[in-house]
């Protein structure tokens, strides 16, 4: 029988949806265990069929499952897989969705539109899940909106490391997309020793999908070596936007820095062609064959989604992990 038992007899075990098992297996393996074996297949017209291969009565459960496209699809089997760890008598259910689901739908911009982020996590606690943990929410107030303990995980660590061994941290500036991100950029930012800040100025019409336009910098970027942070990169084109006018405005080289490798319709070619140096993200979603290009670098999130499970089933600190921050 699959999982791990701690000094206090109780049972873990790791399982995973089919969108991204490659991660799941990767977190598996750090934490030395299997997954557990899992029966899932769509019917002909579209629903969604779950089993387990063994008991999870009495085990405190942990559900794996990212959300690339199609995201509605994995969302749904996501949810009969709670459904069906309730119903086999799991003492506790966390659900590891890396990507949160729906989440940049977090505010009502107008009337009449929805607040997608908070039914998601609505949905999650109905279908039975007691616990959420996930990296990089797009907006940190997200924890809110689920009613039981929520561990938000950060990859500024995973991704600053990776910076930090390819520049001249001394000729470095941190460059927000936006002003929202201003806090975030103050955590890179301690994390590289000290470096400056800037932004990049932008509009966006609200009535548009993933269209933004980026004006202008405010910060000294002129000979300097421009880190571009974000959550996630969907098409690309508000990222790679800000990329052109660092160039404009004399920055020397720019790496772009993101968690979320979403990469919708044309983001490889304008990756690729938008003139950075180098594209860091990580495996929170699985990055196929034809979403790779020369200068981009994948790290693997499954050794911090490890510990982090690892310190929820004994009872430790996750906050600790991000030096109290979350």
């Amino acid at each position: 029988m699959t999982g791990i038992t701690n000094t206090g007899s109780n049972r873990m075990v790791l399982l995973s949806g089919r969108a991204h098992p490659e991660l799941a297996e990767r977190i598996a393996s750090e934490l030395g265990t299997d997954l557990v074996p899992t029966d899932a297949y769509d019917f002909a017209n579209g629903e969604t069929y779950v089993r387990f291969g063994e008991s999870v009565r009495g085990a405190d459960a942990f559900l794996i499952q990212s959300h690339p496209a199609p995201i509605n699809q994995w969302l749904m089997e996501q949810l009969i897989m709670l459904d069906s760890l309730k119903r086999a008598s799991a003492k506790s259910i966390t659900v590891v969705s890396p990507f949160y689901p729906y989440a940049r739908q977090d505010k009502k911009h107008r009337g009449r539109e929805p607040i997608s982020a908070r039914l998601i996590a609505d949905l999650y606690k109905t279908a039975g899940a007691d616990r959420l943990m996930s990296v990089d929410l797009h907006t940190a107030q997200i924890q809110g909106f689920f009613d039981g303990p929520v561990d938000h995980l950060m990859a500024i660590p995973l991704l600053s490391d990776h910076v930090r061994s390819v520049v001249d941290v001394d000729n470095v500036t941190v460059v927000s997309p936006d002003t929202g991100r201003v806090r975030v950029a103050e955590q890179w930012a301690e994390r590289l020793g000290g470096a400056p800040l800037a932004f990049v100025h932008k509009t966006r019409d609200i009535t548009v999908p993933n269209q933004a336009v980026s004006k202008e910098v405010v910060g000294n970027i002129k000979g300097r070596t421009c880190v571009l942070i974000d959550d996630m990169i969907d098409t690309g084109g508000t990222i790679t936007g800000a990329v052109q006018v660092l160039r404009d405005q004399g920055a020397s080289n720019v790496i772009i820095a993101a968690t979320h490798a979403v990469f919708s319709g044309p983001a490889v070619e304008r990756l690729s062609t938008c003139g950075a140096d180098e594209v860091v993200v990580t495996d929170t979603l699985p990055v196929p064959p034809e979403h790779q290009f020369e200068n981009l670098t994948v790290l693997s999130i499954a050794p911090l989604i490890a510990r982090a499970i690892q310190e929820v089933f004994e009872d430790g600190s996750v906050t600790s992990l991000f030096n109290g921050r979350s």
